[in-house]
């Protein structure tokens, strides 16, 4: 098994922005920093506690000052954004970064995100179909494009002047294109399956109750089958919340107690789902009413924390449950306690992770 970062802060209201977008970089570079194999940031535009509007922006920050970590956006959320817009942003940021860089995308899942980009009543996973087709072809194609979807018609036919370079689209530094992950969040995921026979690879979210994170396993494996290639699960990637202290009530006080950035995660993450009607996500059983749901239940099962070797058997536990996977992705958190939040990851990569793969026996494969 190998660690990776993801993270879609949400930090409490009223903090200053600077200061919460200086602590998501610094958790970046610290993962670096740990030797953690790659990390995510999602965005959002129209939620103020989390605070990232632009993923590729964000990215574009830490460039120069990671060293081997490779950093992905997690995820672009395609119809929220012209695809030549994102095309070239993205082949931008993949050259700034030297080639390390994960494409993540995705329809997107903040209603209020598509409301004021003017598609909460549209298919976004059409949408989103069509701009990731535009993307690859604005990257593999020849000007003048002409791509003729429904919701965007693409082209330079009327300004091309090639001898200059007016009228072409950038291409990443990643022949053909960077790798393409995409985010898993609904039991059964046939966005896992049509992914895969693709050619890319999955994260299963971190606010997805276990019993659901199992069946991208199984989706994983259609895909790729029905699409011709290994089923290779060292490519599946899990993320899960995870504090880590070197005592025991430390742990618990930090993760559980009434001021918890967990508590406060999960807290904003029930309510907002629950009420868009996402409330699926935290059941055991659908036919449970959303009014059945306890918050308390849920958050138990979502948040893993203890010492280092409570947490190592914890991680194992949750490895049987929903299959092996090739990299668990540490999720991030408002650091309520900035030393404490630091520590937690620094004992997730030379404590917990070492512990986990002794276990397995086999070094870091899934």
């Amino acid at each position: 098994m190998e660690l990776g970062f993801f993270t879609m802060p949400i930090h409490p209201l009223g903090r200053d922005w600077r200061e919460t977008l200086r602590e998501d970089q610094e958790a970046f570079l610290l993962a670096d920093q740990l030797g953690f194999r790659e990390g995510y940031v999602g965005e959002h535009v129209t939620d103020l506690a989390e605070n990232i509007t632009s993923a590729a922006m964000f990215l574009a920050t830490l460039a120069g000052r990671v060293k081997t970590i490779r950093l992905g956006t997690g995820t672009v959320n395609l119809p929220n954004s012209h695809p030549a817009h994102v095309a070239g942003q993205i082949a931008m940021l993949d050259h700034l970064l030297d080639g390390r860089f994960n494409f993540g995308v995705s329809p997107g899942g903040l209603l209020s995100d598509a409301e004021i980009f003017g598609n909460l009543d549209a298919d976004r996973n059409a949408m989103f179909l069509e701009a990731i087709e535009a993307v690859l072809k604005l990257w593999t194609g020849e000007a003048p494009y002409d791509i003729d979807g429904p919701t965007w018609k693409i082209t330079t036919r009327r300004t091309l002047t090639p001898e200059i370079g007016q009228g072409l689209i950038a291409r990443p530094l990643q022949r053909p294109h960077p790798p393409i992950v995409v985010t898993a969040v609904a039991p059964f995921s046939k966005g896992v399956a049509a992914a895969a026979a693709r050619g890319w690879d999955p994260i299963s979210a971190n606010f997805l109750l276990p019993k659901w994170v199992a069946t991208h396993r199984r989706s994983y494996e259609e895909g790729c089958r029905s699409g011709g290639r290994p089923v290779e699960f060292a490519n599946w990637r899990v993320a899960k919340s995870l504090f880590v202290a070197d005592a025991r009530e430390t742990a618990r006080d930090y993760a559980t107690g009434p001021n918890s950035p967990y508590r406060h995660y999960y807290k904003s993450l029930f309510t907002k789902l629950v009420k868009n009607g996402r409330g699926n996500l935290f059941k055991e059983d659908p036919a449970m009413p959303d009014e059945a749901l306890d918050f308390e239940k849920v958050f138990e099962k979502l948040a893993l924390w203890g010492t280092p070797e409570e947490v190592a058997d914890k991680i194992l536990a949750f490895r049987e449950e929903v299959g092996p996977f090739g990299v668990l992705l540490y999720a991030g958190h408002d650091w309520a306690d900035a030393d404490l939040a630091r520590r937690s990851m620094t004992l997730m990569s030379e404590q917990v992770l070492p512990r986990i793969n002794r276990a397995l026996g086999r070094g870091s494969a899934p």
